[in-house]
This record gives C-alpha cells, structure tokens and sequence, in this order.
C-alpha cells in the first residue's frame, strides 16, 4: 500500500507562539506583524537571536546572529525573552489536534510532526487532509504552519519547506524534477555543512546532479552515507512514522466533498464512515465518548455544528452513528449544498471506568460483537478491507459506491 505522509511544521515558532499567547493576556500588538525577536540575555554579549519576525527579517536579522548586531541592523526592533512552558503549552494544542487524524504521529522536534496517513484518509485525498489540517490550526489555535504532502518522509519534509509561511505544498514522485531537483544541494535534508563543499568540488551543485551521479563513486567517498544522499536526491526514503501512541482527549474526522451535496442521503453515508472510523479509534484506545458533535460546511464556507449527549458511555458505532444522523436532521432542514462533513466525540472516558449495567439488552451485546470482530478484520487485513454498511439496523439500508 503507497504510504500517505504529512509533514506539519510551525511557521517561526518561537515567536508566534510568544505572539498568541501575549494577545490572549490582553497585548494590542502582534508582535508577527513589527520588527521583533526572541532572543537571549541582551546584557550578556551571548545573547543571541532564536527568532525574528518578518519585518526583522528584511532588516537583515539572521538568526543565531548576536543581539548587538541586530540592534546594529534595526535600532527600533524589539526583543523578548524566550519562554519554554509556553511553546511546550502550543506545541502540545498542536499535538492533540493532529490526534484527531490519525494516531501514528512522530514528533520530530517540538514545532514539527510527521503524520503516517495511510490508514486513515476515508475516501478522502492526502491533500485535502493537509488543507483542512493548515485551516483548522489558524483558525483554532492561532498561529500558521506550513504543510508537506508526499508518500515519505523525506519528500513530505522537503515540500514542508518550501514557500513560507502558511501554505500547503506537494511533492509526489512524479514531482521530484520540476520541484526538488532544481533547488541547491544544499538543500537536500539531512545534507550536513560539512559535505557540501566536498560535492561542489565534485561538481555537484544541485539536487539533481547527485541525484544523476555514480552511486557507486558517492559510496567510495561517503560511504554509506553516499549512498543515502544519492537515494535522497532521487527522493526514496522507507523510514517509518516513529509514533508513541497517546490517548487524545476527543477523536474525530472530517472530509471535504469532492463536489456539493444536498440530498441528505448521501451525507448520512458519508457520517457513517466518518462514525466508523471515529468509533473504530475509539475501541483501539479502550475509550467510551458521551458526547457527539456534527459539523458542515457549505460551498460559500458557512460552517454550522450541533452537539449531543448519548444516553451512556459508549464506543458503540449504531448508537454513536445514530445520535450523528439524529444531530445531522436537526441541521439540515433547508436543503444547502454541502462542501465538507465532520464528525468528533469528545467527553471520553476509560473503558473500566463505566459501571457495567446488568440490565445490558441483547441488542447492545450483538453490536459488541459485531464491533469487536470487525475491528479485528480491519486490524488483519487493512481499514478498508470490510465496512458494516447495510449492516447496521438503522432503518434506510446505506451503501457505499
């Protein structure tokens, strides 16, 4: 199966996530938008610069530069004191909401993760999660990130760097010529300071000048490392998505519709498969939701939501699915075209936590079991492989295409 591959890295971190968080206390000015920096203890001549803005940026502040020389360079910038509880407290908003996407989520440093996607795309296109994901992340916690869609790692890494700040970019195998191989070899990640003058004098100076050199010769003077920057330059990469599976604290999903939709038919089947996969995450983590949320979008994006409480605890996809579709007719009564569907459920509880009642009816009991062995499927020969669809006792009998 082609791996489906995120990238997610936060645009100037530092001082963005010192921005949100002095106009949540009440600040008149967003220091993104004037001459500033993070830096160190100005009064030590080893202050240095950890971030600047972009105004900061075209006084030609760099950063790792001394403090002193960015006075020199802009006399009115200002500075402020880095402050790691607080880009701990945003890195970690960033990390829960990426949870909602897929639970195979690798932190590569505290401002960027990588997202294995593979599984969990529901009909959806890698692309189209990456938008949803930069949209949500302005919208809800305040600040940008920069997006790379690819099928590894190193592709996905290489397009998150592209054009900044704010932007969303590909870089599929068919792309690698027009997009990666133009740009510097210096460029090319995970390339150290240190070789780069070794391949000039080799004349390689692009991307795509390694990427057409003899392996053979690159492994003689690099050795192994030769050859993984030969494979990098040709953009193979078969490293995984280094994940530590953590509980989220709500689990949902959303799509965006290929084309407008206003029979609500077709929108109780896609909030099925949204339901599924949700309350399939939901069994995985041992996880009971009592509250569900359905959320659309129209075509002019006007978004609308409305939110339940379940009669009890539960991971149960009939009755999970049920409270969705009750929550989707209580919305949709003038028909409106719909551009995107979401589903979460939030509330959660541990499994042994909820009392088991004795009075359990069979029904609830078969749907168990039909979870439970659907799961297993699913987890034996992949999420696609089978769906209840037409199964559930929900009335109209729905069938994907």
């Amino acid at each position: 199966m082609e791996r489906q591959i995120l990238h997610v890295d936060v645009n100037n971190a530092f001082l963005s996530w010192t921005a949100v968080e002095m106009l949540k206390q009440g600040s008149k000015i967003d220091i993104r938008n004037i001459p500033a920096i993070i830096g160190g203890d100005e009064s030590k001549r080893s202050g240095i610069v950890l971030a600047k803005s972009m105004k900061a940026k075209e006084c030609g502040i760099k950063t790792a530069e001394t403090i002193y020389q960015a006075r020199i360079k802009c006399p009115g910038v200002q500075i402020f004191p880095s402050h790691y509880p607080t880009y701990k407290k945003y890195s970690e908003q960033l990390y829960h909401l990426l949870l909602e996407y897929t639970d195979k989520i690798e932190r590569f440093s505290i401002d960027e993760c990588f997202l294995d996607m593979t599984q969990y795309l529901m009909k959806d296109t890698l692309l189209n999660k990456a938008k949803e994901i930069n949209k949500r992340v302005k919208e809800e916690l305040g600040f940008t990130v920069n997006v790379g869609v690819a099928h590894n790692k190193l592709l996905a890494k290489m397009a998150s760097d592209f054009t900044k700040p704010d932007r969303v970019h590909t870089l599929f195998e068919n792309e690698i010529p027009t997009k990666m191989w133009p740009l510097p070899i210096s460029e090319l990640f995970m390339l150290g300071k240190k070789t780069v003058p070794k391949l000039y004098n080799m004349h390689i100076k692009t991307i795509k000048d390694l990427a057409n050199s003899d392996k053979k010769i690159l492994e003689k003077k690099f050795g192994k490392h030769g050859i993984q920057m030969w494979e990098y330059a040709n953009g193979i990469d078969h490293a995984e998505v280094k994940y530590k599976p953590e509980k989220p604290k709500g689990i949902g999903n959303s799509t965006t519709l290929p084309e407008n939709i206003t029979q609500i038919e077709k929108l109780e089947e896609i909030l099925l498969a949204l339901v599924e996969q949700s309350t399939y995450r939901l069994r995985k983590y041992e996880l009971l939701g009592t509250t569900v949320s359905v959320q659309l979008r129209t075509k002019d994006f006007e978004d609308s939501s409305h939110q339940g409480k379940l009669m009890e605890a539960t991971a149960n996809t009939k009755d999970i699915y049920q409270k969705a579709k009750e929550l989707l007719h209580q919305m949709y009564q003038t028909p409106k075209p719909i551009r995107l569907v979401g589903v979460r459920i939030d509330n959660l509880i541990e499994k042994e936590e909820k009392q088991l009642s004795l009075f359990q009816n069979e029904n609830s009991k078969k749907q168990e079991k039909l979870d439970k062995v659907i799961d297993s499927l699913k987890e034996k020969y992949g999420y696609q492989s089978v769906t209840r669809a037409g199964k559930l006792d929900i009335g109209n009998k729905i069938k994907f295409k």
